[in-house]
């Protein structure tokens, strides 16, 4: 499947270096993470979460318990925002520099871990701003020890070394990865996750999906980032309909769960391009596009160009969500994965969002002066022209209709 274009004389990475506690129950370990902090003599943390999940789903009695047992002090950023920005970074690291932190404990979904791993860059490196990071003014090689307790099933940033945040004054929503930023220790306890809403269910899900289908065709896959690929879409086609009828599902709600963190694996190696590079603008441009649901919109016109490119592949990883699709038949992968995703609730296209053809040009401009877009353009199994970014965008404007 993946033989055909993948060079066995090309020496890959192949990553899993996040240290999760998963399960039901996995809260429980945060005990031994403060213990082994004040060992360390970690005796003031920053933790950053957003309005009020963070006490809700009880992720927060636990956290405050220990860090008072384990005598470790605390002061609390609790104002990160969906689809977070630098500003909002440089408040969280100011607040801890004044602290005294020496680690970072983020509490939440993407946005509250990804402004977490950001501050703890800032931390350890004093004198640069959130900007001067996100616009790859700097190369951080050291971040403070970080902790990710996680309350959704769709980044997988509590598995891999990304963070995203936006750049509000010029609409940029860059993405970075270091080494330094891989947490400590991750926690993914389903309990944690059911007062999830239903279309946070979905659109974290959909979220997971597009990690591994990009990571799966990307020109720098590798085959742990395709066999990945295959599992996260197995159990999101089998567990998210599930969950989205029956949202108190502990199954489906564990499995997905498992699915997310198996997809921030699979991009960790194989990285991410069209649908991730496109939407950034969307959520960028207008922040409350909530990025999985800007995923969704964009998913089916992305498969649509890099069908031919990857067609035993998507015909491999997809097949739980697009029946009997054959690399033979790979014509019918977008308009199968557009019925699936409408099949679950995701049936909005970008007009629904409030863009149309006239946004166009302006957001494939953000394509393409975004920080960091360019790389994920660059490992596009199709050439990633202007011309290929607005047909794109084109096709993912209404359902059902796509320009080959």
């Amino acid at each position: 499947m993946f033989e055909k274009y993948l060079d066995q004389q090309t020496v890959q990475e192949i990553r899993a270096r996040a240290f999760v506690y998963f399960g039901f129950g996995a809260i429980a370990k945060f005990k031994q993470i403060a213990e082994d902090f004040r060992s360390k003599g970690i005796d003031r943390v920053l933790v950053v979460t957003s309005g009020s999940a963070y006490k809700t789903s009880g992720a927060w009695d636990v956290v405050a318990r220990e860090l008072d047992a384990a005598s470790i002090g605390y002061c609390l950023y609790d104002k990160v925002t969906p689809n977070p920005d630098t500003d909002g970074i440089d408040a969280a690291a100011a607040l801890g520099k004044e602290f005294g932190a020496k680690a970072v404990i983020g509490i939440g979904g993407g946005s509250p871990i990804d402004t977490a791993k950001s501050a703890a860059i800032l931390l350890e490196n004093p004198g640069h701003s959130a900007e001067e990071l996100f616009e790859w003014k700097f190369a951080p090689q050291r971040a403070v020890p970080i902790v990710a307790i996680n309350l959704t099933h769709g980044t997988g940033t509590e598995g891999n070394r990304v963070a995203v945040a936006s750049i509000v004054s010029k609409q940029y929503k860059p993405a970075i990865a270091y080494e330094c930023i891989y947490p400590t220790w991750s926690i993914d306890d389903p309990d944690l996750m059911m007062t999830l809403p239903p279309k946070q269910i979905l659109y974290t899900t959909i979220d997971a999906v597009n990690h591994v289908v990009e990571a799966a065709t990307s020109t720098c896959t590798n085959p742990l980032a395709i066999t990945l690929a295959r599992e996260v879409i197995a159990l999101a086609a089998k567990y998210l309909p599930i969950a989205v009828k029956d949202p108190q599902c502990r199954n489906a709600r564990y499995h997905l769960a498992y699915a997310a963190l198996l997809g921030g694996i699979s991009f960790d190696n194989g990285f991410l391009h069209y649908t991730h590079a496109l939407e950034h603008p969307l959520s960028g441009a207008r922040p409350e596009v909530t990025h999985g649901h800007g995923l969704a919109v964009l998913l089916p016109a992305v498969i649509n160009e890099i069908a031919a490119a990857r067609a035993d592949t998507l015909a491999d990883i997809l097949a739980p969500i697009a029946p009997g699709l054959t690399p033979q038949t790979i014509d019918r992968a977008a308009p199968l994965v557009d019925q699936w995703l409408g099949s679950v609730g995701a049936d909005q296209k970008l007009t629904d969002l409030g863009f149309g053809a006239s946004d166009i040009p302006a957001l494939t401009d953000l394509v393409f002066s975004t920080p960091s877009l360019g790389a994920l353009l660059s490992v596009a199994p199709t050439e990633a022209t202007r011309q290929t970014v607005e047909k794109i965008f084109q096709n993912s404007l209404r359902r059902g209709t796509f320009t080959l």
